[in-house]
């Protein structure tokens, strides 16, 4: 019987919304000027939403009067008659609120489902709403404090907005790992894990010939292994991702990334060792003494407009740090070209220093534990995916194109040329 009704409401709103597109009848109300003079002093806020009850009432008993006919005048030639009111409500900006819903009946006592009341209730958003608000730093232990403004709301409580976020959040995570991406063509591709509690959670970044970020996908491990990257991969290349063609690949030197990208992408993979990353790991090696000198012999290596140049100032480096600290030394070696891939393919500086750097990647994880600090306890299921899975959509729709986006061709060309010397382009990247 549940099932039957629940099949009858959505016939209701399918032929309310039919019979409103032919319809000519206005829904009128009235609000006196005294009343609109009194909440207007009180708030826009209770203006528009005293405005807005009475325009959801008005709509609701048109559609009585269609089924039923007017109330002082009852058709007995109808199969349906009206049947008293009950409280309803609906959401408007993440609050409930009440509503005097008309009942109709027909002729076996059965209830008659009004389609512009199931039409109020679909357009609420209340997943929306909660999802929006959570992702900008509110709580659900202070969401129905913050969020309730006027007397007559109820329904936000801590439970209840729980509920709902968990359903946001779930569906943002379906939209992410369910995202077509052949229609794209992706230049260059950023790898990079964060961690929350004892859970890796590596995410990949993809960048269009146009200069826009897009996330691709993410995925769970208990560290940023080989393993767990090439699933990420898999799944990326099942969405359409083509990994024989030319690409540049930015990761911060984690072998289980190096691995992984190179046994998928092979010879088309082109790998810049985040210079960032390799600046610290170097330093992390000295004392407080000679760390901020060794950084900025680094960063002017880097700076060069000439691989050569650049590779000689950080040869001479590596001299030196064999006499102070051989570990430092080991470490500014190891990946030391893959750290000037942008340096070999002869960009830009404004866009060589963009991808030079998981920076881009790095700051949409700053907007991840933004988000999620508001997050006490951690529990298993997809907790971790639906929360980074939200902060990384909420943070790409804030997202610009990149510094030097229109020098991107110029790196498509040099990426090509770059793996045609040792192997023939099977597909190559179009705009």
């Amino acid at each position: 019987m549940k099932r039957r009704y629940q099949i009858d409401k959505q016939r209701a709103l399918l032929g309310f919304r039919k019979q409103a597109q032919t319809s000519g009848e206005e829904v009128q109300f009235a609000l006196p000027l005294r009343e609109v003079l009194e909440l207007a002093q009180e708030g826009l806020m209770k203006l528009a939403m005293a405005a807005f009850v009475r325009l959801a009432e008005g709509m609701m008993q048109i559609e009585v009067k269609q089924l039923a006919g007017p109330k002082n005048r009852p058709n007995p030639d109808r199969d349906k008659s009206r049947w008293g009111s009950q409280l309803g409500y609906c959401v408007v900006g993440g609050q409930k609120v009440n509503l005097d819903r008309p009942r109709v009946r027909d002729v076996r006592n059965n209830e008659v489902p009004l389609g512009s009341y199931e039409m109020l209730q679909q357009a609420s958003l209340m997943e929306e709403s909660v999802w929006r608000k959570i992702m900008g730093g509110l709580t659900t232990r202070r969401y129905g404090e913050v969020v309730r403004e006027l007397e007559t709301v109820y329904g936000i409580e801590k439970s209840a907005v729980s509920t709902h976020f968990i359903e946001a959040s779930r569906q943002r995570l379906e939209k992410l790992t369910s995202r077509e991406l052949e229609e794209h063509a992706f230049c260059a591709m950023m790898i990079d894990g964060t961690c929350f509690a004892d859970q890796e959670v590596v995410v990949a970044i993809g960048l269009t010939l146009q200069g826009h970020k897009m996330v691709l996908g993410l995925h769970q491990g208990a560290t940023e292994n080989a393993t767990v990257v090439k699933h990420l991969l898999d799944d990326l290349e099942r969405r359409g991702v083509k990994f024989d063609v030319p690409r540049l690949y930015v990761i911060d030197g984690g072998k289980g990334l190096y691995t992984a990208v190179k046994k998928k992408a092979g010879k088309c993979a082109l790998i810049q060792r985040c210079q960032v990353h390799k600046i610290r790991n170097v330093s992390d090696h000295l004392t407080e003494d000679f760390k901020s000198g060794v950084r900025y012999k680094m960063r002017c290596a880097y700076s060069m407009a000439d691989k050569t140049d650049a590779r000689r100032a950080l040869d001479q480096l590596h001299v030196e740090l064999m006499h102070l600290n051989p570990s430092a030394a080991r470490s500014l070696e190891e990946g030391m070209d893959e750290t000037l891939t942008m340096h070999q393919l002869r960009l830009p500086a404004g866009l060589r220093r963009t991808l030079a750097s998981t920076n881009l990647i790095e700051s949409a994880f700053s907007t991840v534990e933004t988000v999620c600090r508001n997050v006490k306890r951690w529990h298993g299921g997809d907790q971790y995916l639906r929360w980074v899975a939200s902060a990384l959509i909420w943070a790409e729709s804030r997202w610009n194109r990149i510094h030097g986006y229109k020098e991107l061709p110029l790196l498509v060309k040099e990426l090509e040329l770059a793996v045609v010397k040792g192997l023939p382009l099977r597909r190559a990247i179009v705009a």
